[in-house]
């Protein structure tokens, strides 16, 4: 299999056009980012993508967003005020703002940690998760911390206490 990187603001353009011109189709991309952790990964997770116009868009879901030109998010609804949407990554403490008409894509699942066989998003699992996670969000930070420590594994004990 032959693989080849783009940057997204060239791929994800041609990815929502292919998904707006077919009813139904989806898309299976690899996630780029660190805005959705703990649960999704840089470079290990895939999330299938429907064109938002084939399905109703609400609160609590993860989608694909042009937060500003050529500038894509995956990052959960957190709320929706006429046309303004306000997003988060699952990672993140900071918001996000768009359009109504800038959400692109709504994830409808995910390949996590390799897996064949997705996880759902109106599965159980993901639906459990997403409802613990959204009301932790007051001490995120500190979860964040622990999932994910930043002292950078390449040091050792020895090299912190020198």
């Amino acid at each position: 299999m032959i693989v080849k990187k783009m940057p997204n603001a060239e791929l994800l353009p041609f990815v929502i056009e292919q998904l707006e011109s077919c009813v139904g189709k989806t898309a299976t991309l690899p996630l780029r980012g660190r805005s959705m952790r703990p649960f999704l990964e840089d470079g290990r997770d895939k999330a299938i993508l429907v064109a938002s116009k084939d399905v109703d868009i609400a609160v609590g879901d993860a989608v694909l967003a042009e937060v500003s030109p050529k500038h894509y998010v995956l990052h959960r609804i957190i709320g929706i005020d006429n046309d303004n949407v306000t997003l988060r990554g699952d990672g993140n403490l900071a918001n996000e703002y768009c359009r109504l008409t800038d959400v692109k894509a709504k994830a409808i699942g995910f390949f996590r940690k390799g897996r064949q066989t997705p996880d759902y998003t109106n599965g159980r699992k993901w639906r459990v998760y997403s409802w613990w996670w959204t009301r932790l969000y007051p001490i995120r930070r500190y979860l964040l911390f622990l999932f994910h420590p930043h002292i950078p594994a390449r040091f050792t004990k020895k090299d912190i206490e020198q």
